[in-house]
């Protein structure tokens, strides 16, 4: 080594080693760092935004180090939404760290997070709200992100707000929390997508991008005098187009054009194809513009014409016919092929390539008189100045029998030469004229019935070929010119992203203004280059083989339309002083209309919207509304709109009104607002937002009172003062207290609002429901004991002796524990009277003088003999029948053995009242006695009524226990100045009205459904004791008079009752106000909904019902266990409506078919007129209207036959003696079909031994003579009676299906009751004319709407997508 060159190697080692230190000291500098602020405690900010309501559920989550300044918290959260620094405030949300929750956080101050009060460790929750009222600024895009990013000029589909059911497989990485606000820098509108109509707007941006039709729309002057604007679809486009040139708006809405079109929101949620809606448009404009100078604007722009050929090949005869097209449908794979066109060129050579009819397919020659070969197809004659091209992307895999996408790759160019299409050389040829027998039409065959036939038959063209009025060098001359200047110019590229279920459309557009490609998604406009158009040829990198387009992108050009490129016909856009004058006119309307909402959205911008409750001062109900303030307004303004919005004018004066924050959810008084009556509300309630934390009430007072102060940080306490000498707990008086505060100071508070002793006071909590705390310890806290932000709490204060005893065996705490279960019933009694079935029970009671009876009878008779109402006995036996004894005991008795050998708890009752009040007389005892006594088998009249009454009804009888109880407000309105509503409805002195019994302790049976009992009340209360012993089961009823609707004549009780008290002892102490036995009514429940569901389970208790809920008492006899009630319906197979409802019956368990039915007689024979022998009739399964499974006699209920509470069962009478013997055999409905006739014969039962086919064929033909080679079949679709359109069960249903038994797919029928159709194969269907169909048409849609049935035959195919020109869909169907 030369020593110069080893001198200069060390100084380049110290240097690496130098370097390396230096890289890990920075390192090691770098790890401590990051170490220390590992350690460092870090606060986690959650930030919701609160300025506009499509952002309220956007949060943003930090989690900062504990050091962080506030400056950098804004610059993070600034950064994360996407609003500029500087133009929004951060306050606190509601949290337990801060006082003030409506101060913003000062954004220039130097503290850290951590010094600003935020917590580490919790979620610090804060609200991101607007600055000085007015809205953040949006943080504007990069400069460098605009047009050379690829991924922002992506132009797949975008999440768009409100879209449904299109597919969001390509979401742009540019798209921001910030997007959504801001509005397209491209001086473009989108479009607002209703659900689904995607497809709608790319067409409807694709004719706005046309200069020629906007241009001709504008020119085009609406006459409100001819139709409604609202109905007019051109002057609703014409509309449209003004509004997307004009509006300053991100996107517009479409409703107004799809009302035009006559369509409902349901249109909304169907995507169509967006060919489909070209051409259903493009007819609907040219009706609408006959006989004006637009009539013929679609023709002028879109129709193009070709020749459909065939020539033999012998003799060169050529038969012809001239079709005009709107657009040319391209397939994309040949039929039978693997491999896709490569290029719209390729598939225009394919469209026009003839094809050789030879062997089976020889055309017949009209020359040669014979079959020849020849050569079939189609050839172009003009194109349109506007060119349409169709992808035929979707089409039908006869492999898996599903409509697919072809997602092959299909290139199309820029510009496309069309003159290598056009037939010149044709004109040359001799032609012949036009023969009808053209051959077969190619697949997809470009003329349009709908659209062309006006035009089928002129063969003039006003521009290209005129093949009939020019000489034939005149014709070649034109057809050369023309093919010379076929060049035509790509300006709209429609693009469907999807599968053939479901997709999404968006258009690709140039703006023909500045060569410009733009993407027109929706509500989404951007630029986008050629490269973007590129990405929509479809396909995949790889080879084009069959399967390659399953693999393909599912982004692909569905529709193409290009420009004919002519200077002296290519227009411009008009500009806005060439407007004509009604354009000017629509343009200045719709600016005024735009900043007429643009000024009533600043005013809601700026509304204040939050909830408003108030107690009315006379009404004492809790009335809600909903106030909407300007933020600008006072405090005081806000109470006068409050005071007019409650309608308190004439209830109390505005200067004893205010509002108060208030917690709706505790009942709670946050705070109240002194002196800042001139304060902004937007200043009070914390800025303009979607949602409040808080509520508002306005509270009242009376002119000779003050209003109390609310502080924050006070917690509202409602004290309820209890006299245990009357029994009665005081309405509440409010208290405001501090959680700080002992008990002793919180007793020497209340000692100052009730004026009662604080030393003799004893204060109980309840914290929840039936927890009855007693405040014994003075130095507790009032937090330590539970108390929140709103409570209520008992007080007594008196010099008893009930205060030295323990306090769960107190006078207090039972009186209490009563008040608290005790709940406010409405019961709505039977109108009839029980008549003479209760004087025979009072007669059966006494003892067989007649004299007694008379005398018995003289107390509760009226002035003719006629026994006393309802109304009688009310008025004259309430207040001395307040309490009856909640059991009795049974006595021995004869009679109704034979109906049930299970005796009921309330048959045949004698009443003992035990305890009886002292200051009822003799007399009232007896007449309590006279009431409850009854003789069950006097009362079949009651049973009848109740099946009467229940006629109708279609619910059946449910267990009130499996439906929630639903939730009413605990204050009712005090009628004829009643003492003032408890929490839980008992007026101030109702429980000085209770009298205390015993339970029963005899044995206790319940009647029930077969379901046993779930036993879900304990037998011992929380202290052990049994419940016998303990409870004391309150009761008490009064008349009551509801409101106006609920019933002529109807008797109401209003009854408190202990809701623990179970159903048995419930109906006990309505017997004497019903007048018959508890075993003789039944009790429902009534729903919000007014649906009644009957409560059978006598030994649950009332734990489920809640204050203010409804009870209809209903006569007839009350199931005992192991019945069930069950509804009888008349099976009419051969009638219109085939179920009509019987009667109500009672069946039981273990009870036979054959024991039922028999118990059915007399009801049927009694009720509905029925005079049947037992084997006159069968029973059968009923589900919904089908029937089933045939009941033979010998079967069981519970054993043979499933039975539940809402049960239902078919009745059908038997023509003859009954076929059904065995559970083997199989019952069917059988029905001839005879197309000769177009009738249906009338329904035959048709008994199987067996499942066979063969032995139903033989059956079919031993009941209709057709011959068993000729017998066909099919099972009927549906609901009973399968009912079908004769027009359609030709060939709609599965006739003669090939299978050996009838328990097999397709026709599964394991059952009874199945519906067969059958018919005669050599049967030629009927020919109808057009007007016997039509006819025939009207009468089966009359006869399947009545039934409920949808007729959808229709004598030619309907489009699956139609404007309707009138406004009225409806009207085919009124008409029909």
């Amino acid at each position: 080594m030369v020593p110069s060159e080893e001198n200069q190697l060390v100084p380049k080692e110290d240097m690496f080693w130098s370097c390396r230190q230096s890289i890990f000291a920075e390192m090691k500098k770098k790890f401590s760092q990051v170490e220390s602020a590992a350690e460092e405690p870090r606060v986690l900010c959650i930030i919701q935004d609160t300025t506009n309501s499509k952002t309220v559920n956007e949060r943003v989550i930090l989690n900062l180090p504990a050091s962080t300044p506030l400056k950098r918290l804004f610059e993070d959260v600034a950064s994360k939404v996407g609003y500029m620094n500087g133009t929004f405030d951060i306050v606190w949300g509601n949290g337990d760290n801060v006082t003030d929750t409506q101060t913003p956080i000062d954004q220039n101050s130097d503290k850290t997070i951590l010094d600003a009060g935020f917590e580490p460790g919790k979620k610090n929750f804060l609200h991101l709200t607007d600055k000085d009222g007015e809205q953040p600024h949006i943080m504007p895009e990069e400069s460098g992100t605009t047009d050379e990013s690829a991924q922002d000029r992506f132009i797949g589909p975008l999440p768009r707000e409100g879209s449904v059911g299109c597919t969001n497989d390509y979401v742009s990485q540019s798209y921001s929390y910030s997007s959504v606000l801001s509005k397209s820098e491209t001086g473009y509108v989108g479009l607002v997508n209703q659900a689904m109509t995607c497809y709608l707007n790319s067409l409807l941006q694709t004719l706005f991008m046309t200069p020629e039709f906007r241009n001709a729309l504008y020119k085009w002057e609406f006459e409100e005098s001819e139709e409604d604007p609202v109905m007019s679809i051109p002057y609703q486009l014409q509309r449209l187009f003004v509004l997307l040139q004009t509006s300053k708006k991100r996107a517009i809405e479409t409703t107004d054009v799809t009302r035009s079109f006559g369509w409902d929101s349901s249109e909304a949620w169907q995507q169509h194809d967006v060919q489909e809606l070209c051409r259903v448009m493009f007819d609907a404009l040219e009706q609408k513009w006959k006989q004006t100078e637009q009539a013929d604007l679609i023709n002028q722009l879109y129709q193009g014409k070709l020749k459909d050929y065939v020539r033999c090949l012998e003799c060169g005869y050529e038969g012809w016919r001239i079709d005009t097209y709107l657009d040319i449908p391209l397939v994309i794979r040949p039929y039978g092929s693997n491999q896709a066109f490569a290029s719209v060129e390729e598939a225009l050579h394919a469209f026009i390539q003839p094809e050789i009819l030879d062997g089976p397919n020889q055309y017949f020659c009209e020359r040669c008189k014979k079959k020849c070969d020849a050569r079939k197809g189609l050839r172009f004659l003009h194109f349109p100045y506007l060119l349409t091209l169709q992808l035929k992307r979707f089409d039908f895999d006869y492999t898996t029998m599903h409509r697919i996408k072809l997602n092959d790759r299909m290139t199309f160019p820029e510009e496309l030469d069309m003159s290598v299409f056009i037939d010149v050389e044709d004109e040359k040829s001799p032609q012949t004229e036009s023969c009808t027998d053209s051959g077969a039409e190619n697949e997809g065959s470009c003329h349009s019935d709908q659209m062309s036939n006006d035009f089928s038959n002129d063969d003039g063209v006003d521009e290209g070929i005129c093949l009939e009025s020019n000489s034939a060098a005149e014709r070649i001359s034109k057809a050369g010119s023309e093919k010379s200047s076929l060049l035509y110019e790509l300006f709209s590229v429609m693009v469907h992203s999807g599968s053939a279920a479901g997709g999404h459309y968006y258009a690709c557009i140039k703006s023909f203004s500045d060569d410009q490609w733009y993407s027109f998604n929706d509500q989404h406009v951007s630029k986008i280059t050629q490269e973007d158009i590129k990405k929509t040829y479809g396909g995949s990198s790889g080879s084009r083989g069959y399967y390659s387009s399953a693999f393909a992108s599912s982004t692909n050009a569905y529709m193409l339309i290009y420009r004919l490129k002519d200077p002296t016909r290519n227009a411009k856009f008009l500009e806005a002083h060439e407007y004509p004058e009604h354009i000017k006119q629509l343009v200045q309307k719709e600016r005024e209309l735009e900043e007429q909402e643009k000024r009533q959205r600043e005013i809601e911008r700026n509304t204040c919207k939050i909830k408003l409750f108030c107690m009315h001062p006379t009404k004492q109900i809790m009335m809600e509304n909903k106030l909407e303030v300007h933020k600008d307004r006072t405090l005081k303004e806000a109470v006068e709109i409050a005071y007019k919005l409650m309608d308190l004018e004439e209830a109390v004066p505005l200067d004893c009104c205010r509002l108060v924050k208030y917690d709706e959810f505790h009942d709670y008084l946050e705070r109240s607002y002194e002196g800042e009556e001139d304060t902004p509300m937007g200043l009070l309630l914390g800025g303009v937002k979607s949602t409040y934390m808080f509520d508002l009430l306005l509270e009242t007072r009376r002119p000779d009172q003050i209003f109390q102060c609310y502080k924050p940080g006070e917690v509202m306490v409602k004290v309820h003062v209890v006299d245990l000498k009357t029994e009665s707990v005081a309405p509440p008086i409010s208290v405001r207290a501090y959680l700080n505060q002992t008990v002793s100071e919180f007793k020497q508070l209340i000692s100052k609002a009730t004026h009662l002793p604080a030393e003799t006071m004893r204060v109980v909590l309840e914290r929840c429901y039936n927890d009855l705390r007693l405040l014994n310890v003075s130095s507790k806290t009032l937090k330590a004991e539970g108390f929140f932000r709103s409570n209520k709490v008992f007080i007594e204060s008196s010099e008893s002796l009930d205060r030295h005893v323990t306090y769960t065996d107190s006078h207090l705490w039972k009186l209490l524990d009563r008040h608290a279960n005790t709940i406010r019933l409405y019961v709505s009694l039977p109108e009839q009277s029980p008549g003479s079935q209760f004087r025979r029970a009072v007669y059966q009671k006494s003892s067989g003088d007649a004299g007694n009876l008379d005398e018995a009878c003289e107390r509760v008779k009226g002035p003719v003999g006629n026994m006393k109402s309802v109304e009688a006995i009310l008025e004259e036996s309430t207040e001395k029948l307040k309490s009856l004894s909640l059991q009795q005991q049974q006595e021995g008795d004869n009679g109704d053995s034979s109906k049930s050998t299970e005796a009921s708890d309330f048959e045949n009752i004698e009443s003992p009242l035990n305890e009886v009040d002292s200051s009822a007389s003799a007399e009232n005892r007896e007449l309590e006695n006279q009431i409850q006594i009854s003789d069950p088998e006097n009362l079949q009249s009651e049973e009848r009524s109740d099946s009467d009454v229940n006629n109708d009804r279609s619910t059946s009888s449910v267990d009130s226990d499996i439906l929630s109880s639903s939730h009413s407000s605990d204050t009712l309105c005090n009628v004829d100045n009643a003492p003032l509503p408890l929490a839980n409805g008992l007026d101030s002195h109702s429980i000085t009205s209770s009298r205390r019994s015993k339970a029963n302790q005899g044995k206790k049976e319940t009647w029930d459904t077969a379901e046993e009992d779930s036993g879900t009340d304990s037998e011992y209360d929380e202290s052990g004791k049994s419940r016998g012993e303990a409870q004391y089961m309150y009761f008490k009823s009064e008349p009551y008079t509801a409101d106006e609707g609920s019933g002529e004549g109807q008797k109401w009780l209003l009854v408190h009752v202990d809701k623990r008290i179970t159903l048995s002892a419930f109906k006990q102490h309505l017997e004497p106000f019903v007048g018959v036995p508890s075993s003789h009514f039944k009790v429902f429940r009534v729903y919000a909904s007014n649906q009644e569901f009957e409560s059978v389970r006598l030994n649950e208790t009332l734990s489920s019902f809640s204050d203010d809920n409804k009870i209809t008492i209903r006569l007839g006899r009350a199931l005992k266990k192991g019945e069930y009630r069950v509804k009888v319906y008349q099976l009419l197979i051969n009638e219109p409506e085939p179920c009509k409802f019987l009667l109500d019956a009672v069946f039981a368990k273990g009870m036979t078919v054959r024991q039922s039915k028999e118990e059915l007689l007399p009801q049927l024979r009694e009720q509905c007129g029925l005079d049947l022998t037992i084997d006159r009739f069968r029973l059968r399964k009923k589900t919904w209207k089908n029937p089933g499974t045939v009941f033979l006699d010998y079967h069981i209920y519970e054993e043979d036959i499933n039975i539940s509470s809402n049960w239902e069962v078919f009745l059908e009478i038997l023509d003859g003696i009954e076929k059904m013997k065995s559970m083997s055999q199989l019952a069917v409905l059988s029905r001839r079909w005879r197309p000769s006739e177009m009738k249906l014969d009338s329904f035959q039962e048709v008994v199987l031994e067996s499942s066979s086919v063969e032995e139903l064929k033989e059956k079919l033909s031993e009941i209709s003579g057709i011959p068993l080679e000729n017998l066909e079949f099919a099972k009927g679709r549906g609901t009973f009676p399968c009912d079908i359109s004769i027009l359609e069960i030709h060939q709609d249903l599965d006739w003669n299906p090939k299978v050996s038994t009838l328990n097999v797919w397709p026709l599964y029928i394991c059952d009874d009751g199945a519906v067969i159709f059958y018919r005669d194969k050599t049967e030629e269907l009927m020919e109808l004319t057009d007007e016997q169909r039509n006819e025939l048409m009207k009468k089966e849609s009359s006869r399947l709407q009545k039934t409920g049935h949808r007729v959808t035959y229709s004598p030619r195919k309907e489009k699956a997508l139609k404007i309707y020109l009138d406004g009225a869909p409806n009207k085919d169907l009124t008409q029909d």
